[in-house]
């Protein structure tokens, strides 16, 4: 399947203006982390300003460490009544607390048929190149993963991505303004069907179709719990720990 996006740009769509992509401490911190990679990947910089900001930066990752508690913090789950952008706040593709995200910004707006589906635009910089100029295409996949699922999320139809088939038409640029659009495109028993594109000036560079697995509450706390059991570290926030106990003890 493959098309030019829908016209009009919605932005901020159906649910008003996120609440995740404010000045918050959080998002300022990723903002400036993504500056300080930005240049430490893409930008001529001599060893002696390097080493001096590394110094700089070990003493405040130890500082912020020190700071820190016992427990992982908790994890908000998404709402799929509430604004796109703000399902996974911490998320590596959308999250603006995430200093590894480009980030995307995404929104809802209604599709021909009257469905729901997602709009976005993001900009990858010098982290994120594979190719001269042009972005990696392991980072397009966990685009797509990230759009797709979505996508899911504000149809009623979430679950786990079972494969993902993506076809790279041309490379994307580096550097540039992207356009994305996400829509579900049906459902058979517990798979999710849908489909992602991403345009460069309304020409398609990529596109991926996904199958997803609705996923059964019990068997999701089966995954978290036995993936808890095989690290030393805290993987789980107390609110999953909570649901943990209560399903052992039902």
């Amino acid at each position: 399947m493959s098309e030019a996006p829908p016209p009009g740009n919605g932005y901020p769509g159906l649910n008003g203006q996120p609440h995740s992509t404010g000045d918050e401490p959080r998002n300022r911190l990723a903002h400036a982390v993504r500056r300080i990679s930005a240049a430490n990947v893409g930008l001529s910089i001599s060893d002696d300003a390097i080493a001096l900001a590394a110094d700089q930066l070990t003493q405040l990752a130890d500082s912020l460490e020190a700071a820190a508690g016992p427990v992982k913090r908790a994890r908000e789950q998404p709402d799929r009544l509430a604004h796109p952008q703000d399902f996974f706040p911490t998320s590596p593709v959308i999250g603006f607390a995430n200093p590894i995200a480009p980030p995307v910004e995404l929104w809802a707006v209604d599709g021909e048929d009257g469905q729901r589906e997602l709009r976005g635009r993001a900009t990858f910089g010098y982290p994120y190149e594979g190719p001269p100029t042009c972005v990696h295409g392991g980072v397009i996949a966990q685009l797509f993963d990230e759009l797709l699922g979505s996508a899911n999320i504000i149809t009623d139809q979430a679950g786990m991505t079972g494969t993902l088939t993506v076809r790279y038409h041309k490379p994307t640029p580096l550097h540039a303004e992207l356009d994305v659009v996400a829509r579900m495109t049906g459902t058979e028993g517990r798979k999710i069907y849908a489909w992602a594109a991403i345009y460069h000036h309304g020409v398609l560079t990529a596109e991926a179709e996904g199958i997803f697995i609705r996923m059964q509450p019990e068997r999701m706390l089966e995954v978290i719990t036995q993936n808890a059991r095989d690290t030393d570290i805290s993987v789980i926030d107390p609110a999953f720990a909570q649901l943990i106990a209560d399903n052992a003890a039902t």
